[in-house]
């Protein structure tokens, strides 16, 4: 990151100004190897490659003739390094719309300053 960025970072931390110049010469002076050493640390989390979905109604039982049970079965296909796998996962329609809502939240929570600012120093 840019030293405005490490600045801007450092100074919410509230520390005195000596100490915030302290930090910033010892990062500017080790920038490369931190670098190296975070990029060693960061999980390889597996990635998204592909999602299948079903809505299986069950309509009727023997023991109710007249019920309605809605589920949503959805296979998540995922990358990791070079292998592939899938996890089968199964929940109503109810519990989807909140994750939906959970996620467009969060989404809705990257926008803001702090969150950016984050973001920006991790790459």
């Amino acid at each position: 990151i840019s030293e405005v960025d490490f600045q801007d970072s450092i100074n919410v931390l509230g520390f005195s100004d000596e100490l915030n110049k302290s930090l910033l010469q010892l990062y500017l002076d080790n920038r490369k190897e931190i670098r190296s050493i975070l990029g060693e640390l960061a999980p390889r989390l597996p990635s998204y490659h592909s999602l299948e979905w079903r809505l299986d109604v069950q309509l009727a039982s023997r023991s109710l003739r007249q019920q309605i049970k809605p589920a949503v079965t959805m296979k998540l296909h995922l990358n990791h390094n070079e292998d592939q796998s899938a996890q089968v996962l199964q929940t109503d329609p109810a519990t989807l719309l909140h994750l939906v809502q959970q996620l467009e939240q969060a989404l809705g929570e990257m926008k803001m300053n702090h969150c950016r600012r984050i973001v920006r120093n991790m790459k």
